[in-house]
C-alpha cells in the first residue's frame, strides 16, 4: 500500500460560490483535470482547501464528490484535522467509507497543550479506521525533540507518513534520518519540491501544483532521473514567482485557474485572502508561460485554453 505515497500530488483547491459554500460543478472540473493530467495523487481539504473553516456536513460532501469523480484513478488523501478531536474522528471514519486512500490530520488546534496531546490527538484519529495516517506538521510545531516524537509517532496504529510543510530542510532529514523506510514523507512546500527529495521526501504536496502540475511533475521525475541543470533553473524560475505573487496568491490563483483552465475557484473565504490586490490577465498569463518554459514544455501553444487565446487575440 506505501507504494502508492510518492510523486506529486496537488493539494486541492476547494471552490466556493458567493456564500463561501463548496460549488460541486467546479470541484468536479477540477478533480478531473487533476486526474488527467496524470498527478500522481490529490490532497482534499487541506490549507488550501481551507478545509477547517467549512461545516463538517461541507467537508463531507467534498469528500464524497471527489472520491466519486477520481472513482480510484489517482489516490485520495485528506486532511480531517478539526477544533475538536472528536470532529476529526468522525471526519476519518466518514473517508473510510467514502473510499479514501488516506487520511491526515494537522495537529490540535488552538489547545495543542503538550507533545503528548498533540500524539493523543493523533492516535485517537488513526485509531477508529484501517486507512493509512499521515500527521500534517507545520515545522517543528509539537514534535519537541525530533528522534523522541518519532519514535512515539510511530507506535500509533496505522501510521504510514508525514506532511511536512517546513523551509528547513534539516527537519526533512532529520526526521527521515529516524524514520527511514517506516515513514513515507511528502514535502509541503512547493518552493523545495526537488529540494526536499534530497533529504528522503518521497514526494511533494502543493497549491502551485492545481496550476501547474503537468510543469511541476515533469521537472521533478528529470530531476530525481539526474537533470540537474533544468531542476535548478525551474526551481529558480518557480521561486521568483512564488515570492512575487505570495503577497496576492488568492487573488493570482483565481484569475490564473480561470485562465488557463475555465475554473473559478471563487473567493476564499475571510479572513483568508482580505486585501489582497487583482492581477491582469496579461500579468498573469506571462508569469504561467515562463513556469511552463522553464520546465521544458516546449510546445506551450498547444496546451492553451479558448480562454487564453481569447484574451491573448485581444491583447
Amino acid at each position: 500500500m506505501k507504494e502508492i505515497f510518492k510523486g506529486l500530488w496537488s493539494a486541492m483547491f476547494t471552490p466556493v460560490d458567493g456564500t463561501g459554500a463548496p460549488e460541486m460543478e467546479q470541484l468536479e472540473k477540477l478533480a478531473r483535470l487533476l486526474v488527467t493530467q496524470g498527478q500522481d495523487g490529490l490532497y482534499v481539504l487541506g490549507s488550501t482547501g481551507q478545509g477547517v473553516l467549512f461545516t463538517e456536513a461541507q467537508r463531507k460532501a467534498v469528500l464524497e464528490k471527489v472520491t466519486e469523480v477520481v472513482a480510484g484513478r489517482v489516490p485520495v488523501m485528506v486532511q480531517v484535522g478539526a477544533l475538536t478531536t472528536a470532529e476529526s474522528v468522525r471526519l476519518a471514519v466518514h473517508a473510510a467509507e467514502c473510499g479514501a486512500n488516506a487520511i491526515s490530520s494537522v495537529a490540535p488546534i488552538y489547545f495543542s497543550g503538550s507533545v503528548a496531546n498533540a500524539l493523543l490527538h493523533y492516535r485517537k484519529i488513526a485509531e477508529v479506521t484501517d486507512l493509512p495516517f499521515f500527521p500534517y506538521q507545520l515545522g517543528n510545531n509539537t514534535m519537541g525533540d525530533i528522534p523522541d516524537f518519532i519514535e512515539r509517532l510511530l507506535q500509533i496504529p496505522n501510521i504510514a507518513g508525514m506532511k511536512l510543510t517546513t523551509g528547513q530542510l534539516m527537519e526533512i532529514s532529520a526526521i527521515h534520518l529516524q524514520a527511514g523506510d517506516r515513514l513515507k514523507l511528502f514535502s509541503g512546500a512547493d518552493e523545495l519540491m526537488c529540494h526536499a527529495s534530497l533529504c528522503g521526501a518521497d514526494g511533494a504536496i502543493g497549491s502551485f501544483y492545481n496550476l501547474w502540475g503537468v510543469a511541476c511533475k515533469k521537472v521533478l521525475e528529470d530531476f530525481r532521473e539526474g537533470d540537474f541543470e533544468q531542476a535548478k533553473n525551474f526551481m529558480l524560475e518557480f521561486q521568483r514567482t512564488i515570492l512575487y505573487v505570495l503577497p496576492n496568491i488568492w487573488t493570482f490563483f483565481r484569475k490564473a485557474m480561470r485562465l488557463k483552465y475555465g475554473i473559478d475557484i471563487g473567493q476564499t473565504k475571510a479572513p483568508l485572502g482580505l486585501n489582497q490586490a487583482e492581477w491582469t490577465d496579461e500579468e498573469v498569463l506571462s508569469l504561467s508561460d515562463k513556469i511552463e518554459a522553464a520546465a521544458g514544455i516546449k510546445d506551450v501553444a498547444s496546451q492553451i485554453t479558448p480562454a487564453i487565446q481569447q484574451v491573448r487575440s485581444i491583447k
